[in-house]
């Protein structure tokens, strides 16, 4: 703490303007001293000796001549071992850690260490004395969960260090020394297993940034197969309310191949955050049999919490993304909902008096939301491993109106989008994604030729319900019919899943190539139709069986009969693969 002083002169919300005589930087963190506790804030604009500084907390009592004391470091996350299965705030306070402390109703003014500096964790070294280190470079490492957690040169460090002292092989705290290095001024630096880092400023210490080319599994057929992700990519979930966007979020989390989950709730609705703090304990990890917590971090910060901590939150959860991904891991940040972040920032705006944009979001929305997807990334590491940070945010427009400008801002900005419908969501499926209006720009699973025939069968009985509306069924041909039928069932087989079956909520790549290949052939192909009902019938009965199919354990017994009994049906009803279906499956081997 400096002893940088100064006094509050006005109070407008969170915004408070102090006066001061001293140093003050930007994104400075101070404390406004109000009964007898201290509130953190941030310094956001500096005009001349008067600093605006948005408080972390309810900023009720506070009055002009209070003091505010700065202390001369930004807005930082304590990094180190022990992040993960921790639940924190915006701030990164563990929120446990406060409860025992403030009961079920928290105290403002109240904080606590991103990490414990009780537990011990047993340091295993790696580098040697006289080793010529970076900023970057690991010396050691911790056993954590099932990941090999390194124990980095910290990131703020400039130029070449060499290694003095390193301590043996043993238990440690991370406020224990377990270093010391030395400058190239010959000045040693005791290093322990965690250090500081703010979290506005992106952690660049690799040597290449790499395209994002290769996908990211979520074992979702509709989003790995047509709208896919690929790691190290940015993506976005906007629908409107109750269209399943944070059921999509818990089921990627839990299946997607990604090595860490972390989980920003941004803002949302204190209903479903408690939710994901119920549920994910529970969580069974698919990858490892344990609790998925083991590899999950969670910023917790919802709409009813000050304002000012939802941008926080976002910062301080891809500051810890970018720190695992150092450790050549890929990282998984969940973002919900950046709405709320906007709104935020719209509100701290309206305070600074700034010249507002569209719907009087700042003119700097987009800027502000393509420097937070812009951190994602495939990245190589100096060691020559390879980490990613994959980027999911979820966008609530008001009224599923995706014109707003939250909306439009982050899709200039994102490879992908997954667009939730109402219409889809209200007919009870899921993923309620709507495949009439999504893209993506990465590549998936499925080759692109058989997607862009999905899409044409999807499109075209589009066209036709559309026109069934209007003249009804007996106005159309049976032809058109058949297509409109063919459009529902590739609906209802492999765009929807059940969520709630482990089976068909976990769709790999494998099932999903050879699930694909039996569709085009079914798809495909001309049946001995004669009538409409007669067509109904057939397909209702192929919808059933492919079905029942998803819900069969790939490459089991079941599997094989229940496959079996598709291929019964298709001949039984003279089924004839059509050239354009021959060819595409041609090309596919």
């Amino acid at each position: 703490m400096s002893e940088n002083r100064g006094k509050v002169v006005s109070i407008n919300g969170n915004l408070v303007s102090v006066e001061f005589s001293g140093n003050v930087s930007m994104n400075e963190i101070c404390y406004v001293k109000v009964d007898n506790t201290s509130l953190k804030s941030e310094v956001i604009r500096i005009r001349g000796n008067i600093a605006q500084i948005q408080v972390y907390e309810m900023t009720g009592g506070i009055k002009c001549g209070d003091v505010v004391e700065f202390t001369g470091d930004m807005l930082s996350a304590q990094l180190g071992p022990g992040l993960l299965g921790q639940i924190y705030d915006g701030l990164q306070n563990p929120l446990p850690v406060l409860a025992e402390k403030a009961g079920w109703f928290l105290e403002r003014g109240n904080y606590a260490d991103g990490l414990s500096g009780e537990k011990k964790w047993e340091f295993t070294p790696v580098a040697k004395v006289g080793d010529t280190l970076r900023a970057g470079d690991y010396i050691g490492t911790v056993p954590e969960y099932a990941f090999t957690h390194k124990i980095f040169l910290p990131f703020y460090l400039n130029g070449k260090y060499t290694l003095k002292s390193i301590a043996q092989k043993g238990e440690y705290t991370v406020k224990d020394t377990v270093a010391v290095i030395t400058d190239e001024r010959g000045r040693d630096i005791p290093l322990t297993m965690s250090f500081n880092w703010p979290v506005k400023r992106a952690i660049k210490c690799y040597s290449e940034r790499l395209a994002p080319v290769e996908t990211m599994e979520t074992k979702i057929r509709l989003i790995d197969s047509i709208f896919p992700v690929a790691k190290g990519g940015t993506y976005c979930i906007p629908g409107p309310f109750g269209a399943g966007k944070t059921v999509l979020q818990h089921t990627t989390s839990k299946y997607a191949d990604v090595d860490i989950v972390i989980i920003a709730a941004c803002g949302e609705r204190a209903g479903e955050v408690v939710e994901t703090l119920t549920e994910f304990p529970k969580l069974t990890d698919p990858k490892t049999g344990r609790s998925l917590m083991e590899r999950t971090i969670i910023i917790c910060n919802t709409s009813s919490m000050p304002v000012a901590s939802r941008e926080a939150s976002i910062y301080t959860s891809v500051t810890l993304a970018e720190y695992y991904r150092q450790m050549g891991l890929h990282v998984l940040l969940l973002a919900d909902s950046t709405s709320r972040w906007a709104q935020a920032l719209r509100e701290m705006s309206g305070r600074l008096e700034e010249i507002p944009g569209e719907e009087a979001f700042p003119a700097y929305l987009e800027s502000y939301i393509a420097s937070f997807y812009e951190r994602a990334g495939y990245v190589r590491l100096s060691d020559g491993s390879k980490g990613s940070i994959t980027i999911g945010g979820t966008v609530s427009p008001a009224g599923g109106n995706f014109e707003e400008p939250v909306t439009q801002a982050t899709l200039k900005v994102v490879g992908a989008f997954h667009g939730l419908s109402r219409e889809r969501s209200d007919a009870r499926k899921y993923p309620a994604i709507d495949p009439l209006i999504s893209w993506s720009k990465y590549k998936g699973v499925i080759d692109r030729k058989k997607t862009e025939y999905y899409k044409n069968i999807i499109h075209y009985g589009s066209e036709i319900a559309s026109m069934m509306k209007v003249i009804g069924e007996e106005g159309i041909t049976l032809e058109d019919f058949i297509a409109y039928l063919k459009s529902e069932m590739l609906d209802a087989v492999y765009l929807q899943q059940n969520s709630f079956d482990p089976i068909d909520a976990n769709c790999g790549t494998l099932r999903q190539r050879y699930v694909t290949d039996k569709l085009i052939h079914v798809l495909g192909s001309r049946y001995d139709l004669d009538s409409k009902d007669d067509a109904r019938a057939f397909f209702n009965r192929m919808r059933q069986k492919f079905i029942d199919w998803n819900y069969t354990e790939f490459q089991s017994e079941a599997f094989v009969k229940a496959e079996a009994e598709i291929d019964k049906l298709y001949e039984e009803r003279g089924g004839r693969l059509e050239k354009a279906a021959e060819r595409l499956l041609k090309d596919g081997e």
